[in-house]
């Protein structure tokens, strides 16, 4: 067995050193005031006992914590609660450690002192009998404990289910982008929370308290909200600060707040990073869907538009604008037509001359029909056309269509009096 105890020097990073040490190993728990972690299990997972220890201890913003290691829970406590008091350790373990250092003998050390016992070996060879009789059966299991004779069991720690932590402010917050100090320390507890659950994040919830019930005689919220949504699930806070950011630039706060809570509101298992191993692959720099999510912050989602395709037949229902930020861009093709470059909102009407249609002068037909039909329950009625490429004098390239009638008698009928119509332009 190999135990590490961590005692952090600072009250509020008991729990981040928590989640932090379950990336680790399982088996952490708050034993007598310190974190224990039992990694046995996990040395070949990260490179051996030194590798580990470097890994565990080489996060910064965890703040300071002072660290030992011991073959049990109990002889790794002692060890570190010998760091602490700055005394030295004895060369026999766990036989020569200070009797005041075992957590279940600190009741009876002053007894124990005055029949000479002051060490766990000397307390070890006392008759096994009498010391459960006369100390109670807890000293002696913590004894064999200590000396790797009876299991360690405690009460493990587990990650919650969802990330929700609230913190203080230092100081009253009057605008909202004073708030972003105490979100960039909740989004680092986040990473830590998502690193050990093996999750992205997609969706996540600020919610600040209200210092004042009411002001100017009206009466305020409680608490207000602000919600923070990503295309694709991340572990990296670098964009999500960003966007936190962006959000906090241009909201308001009702009344001065004095807490900060951030919450998670969506997350997916996380398949890690995928990367490639050519050059040309690697590209630097902020990914798109993390550009469009920024600008679709900071100019307004009506602003950043993606085209959407839609199961219709006639061009300019194909596809409609919705807001970049929750949809991808998709594009329909069709292998039959050839469409312009550039797509008129409405279809002009020609004029004609003689049964030639005119843009610019009469237009010259280039590629064969294409037609296309709709249904009738369409709300728009039945579309039917037939498109061709046709070759304008002064504007090149044009895409135009004749309306049909709706059925075949009016079609033989009116041959040459269709209506022509231009709805597009090729480059």
């Amino acid at each position: 067995m190999y135990w590490i105890a961590l005692s952090p020097k600072l009250e509020d990073e008991r729990l981040p050193w928590t989640w932090w040490s379950l990336r680790f190993t399982p088996r952490v728990a708050w034993v007598e005031g310190e974190l224990l972690l039992e990694v046995s299990s996990s040395l070949r997972l990260f490179g051996g006992r030194r590798e580990l220890l470097k890994l565990l201890l080489s996060q910064d913003d965890l703040g300071p914590v002072q660290w030992a290691v011991g073959p049990t829970s109990l002889v790794a406590l002692a060890l570190l609660r010998c760091k602490q008091r700055s005394l030295t350790v004895p060369k026999q373990l766990p036989g020569d450690l200070p009797l005041d250092l075992l957590g279940a003998a600190q009741p009876h050390v002053a007894l124990l002192e005055r029949t000479g016992i002051r060490t766990w070996g000397q307390l070890r060879a006392l008759p096994r009998g009498g010391l459960s009789r006369r100390f109670g059966a807890g000293l002696l299991a913590a004894l064999d404990a200590a000396y790797g004779e009876r299991p360690e069991q405690y009460a493990w720690e587990v990650l919650p289910e969802a990330f929700d932590l609230n913190v203080e402010l230092a100081s009253l917050a009057t605008a909202a982008p004073e708030l972003m100090l105490a979100a960039e320390h909740l989004l680092r507890r986040l990473q830590q929370w998502l690193q050990a659950r093996n999750r992205g994040v997609l969706a996540l919830e600020l919610e600040w308290t209200l210092d004042l019930r009411r002001l100017n005689g009206v009466r305020l919220p409680p608490k207000e909200q602000l919600q923070v949504r990503t295309a694709q699930p991340t572990q990296e806070m670098a964009h999500l600060r960003r966007l936190v950011r962006e959000h906090l630039d241009r909201a308001t706060l009702a009344a001065p707040a004095n807490h900060l809570r951030l919450r998670s509101l969506d997350t997916v298992p996380w398949a890690g990073a995928t990367t490639s191993l050519l050059p040309q692959d690697r590209v630097e720099g902020e990914r798109l869907h993390q550009l469009v999510e920024r600008l679709s912050v900071r100019l307004g989602e009506d602003c950043v538009l993606v085209p959407q395709a839609h199961e219709d037949h006639r061009p300019e229902a194909k596809q409609e604008w919705v807001a970049a930020r929750n949809h991808a861009p998709t594009l329909s093709a069709d292998a039959d037509a050839l469409y312009p470059t550039w797509l008129l909102p409405r279809p002009v009407k020609l004029k004609m001359k003689g049964e030639t249609p005119c843009f610019g002068g009469p237009l010259r037909r280039l590629a064969r029909m294409y037609r296309v039909e709709t249904c009738w329950w369409d709300e728009a009625g039945p579309a039917l056309r037939d498109y061709f490429i046709a070759r304008s004098p002064q504007a090149g390239l044009v895409w135009i269509y004749r309306e049909r009638p709706p059925n075949l008698a009016q079609d033989l009928a009116l041959s040459g009096q269709f209506d022509w119509y231009l709805q597009g332009l090729y480059a």
